[in-house]
Formats: C-alpha cells, sequence, structure tokens
C-alpha cells in the first residue's frame, strides 16, 4: 500500500504539472513543471523525501528501460541518420563533454558551499 501512495503522489505531480504547461504560456514540457513542483515540494518541507523515496529509486532504477522505444526509433530512421552521422556523432560528444563539465562544477560548487555552511 505504501508504494501506491508513493507512485499515487508521483502521479499527482506529473498532472499538476501537465495542468501548469497549459496556464503557463511558455514552450517548457509539462514534465518539467512537474519535476520543479516535486522540487519545491520537497525543499520546502511540504512534501518529506520518505514520502517519494521509494517509488523514485525504482523508476531511477529502471530509467534505461525507458531508452529503449527512442532506440528503436533510431533503428527504423537509419536510412536518414546515416547522410548525416558524422555531425550527430561529433554533437553527441561534444555535448556529453559539455554536459558532464558542467554538471561536475556545479556539483563542486555545491560541495563546496555545503561545507562553508556546515562549518
Amino acid at each position: 500500500m505504501k508504494h501506491l501512495k508513493q507512485y499515487g503522489i508521483i502521479a499527482a505531480v506529473t498532472f499538476a504539472g501537465e495542468a501548469v504547461k497549459y496556464f503557463v504560456p511558455l514552450p517548457v514540457p509539462g514534465s518539467i513543471y512537474g519535476l520543479l513542483i516535486l522540487l519545491a515540494l520537497l525543499m520546502s518541507g511540504i512534501l518529506k523525501l520518505e514520502a517519494v523515496k521509494e517509488a523514485a529509486d525504482f523508476l531511477i532504477e529502471i530509467m534505461p528501460v525507458m531508452f529503449i522505444p527512442a532506440a528503436a526509433g533510431l533503428v527504423v530512421s537509419w536510412s536518414a541518420l546515416s547522410k548525416m552521422l558524422a555531425p550527430v556523432c561529433v554533437i553527441v560528444v561534444v555535448s556529453t563533454f559539455v554536459v558532464m563539465v558542467v554538471t561536475g562544477k556545479v556539483t563542486d560548487w555545491l560541495m563546496d558551499r555545503n561545507t562553508k555552511e556546515a562549518e
């Protein structure tokens, strides 16, 4: 029953994000609004981490499975993709590197900030 409640909370927040998408005239997906709402709820303490932790951990564990349809779509559109394979590969490598560097720098900054606050 606990897991159903946790999935229900996540689903409700996701639904709220989809609803916000219709009222805010920005080109932002509803899932992003849902993530921001969930972040705000967790950071404000309105929603405790324990209320969604196990369901969220499970969803993160199965995340690679969610990429299978996208990979199958790439296989289906191989004829169009093969014509621009070199630029796509360069873009993927460069963007992956940039994301890794930015993520590392932000993580270092947050860890330094937390260390300074703890002192």
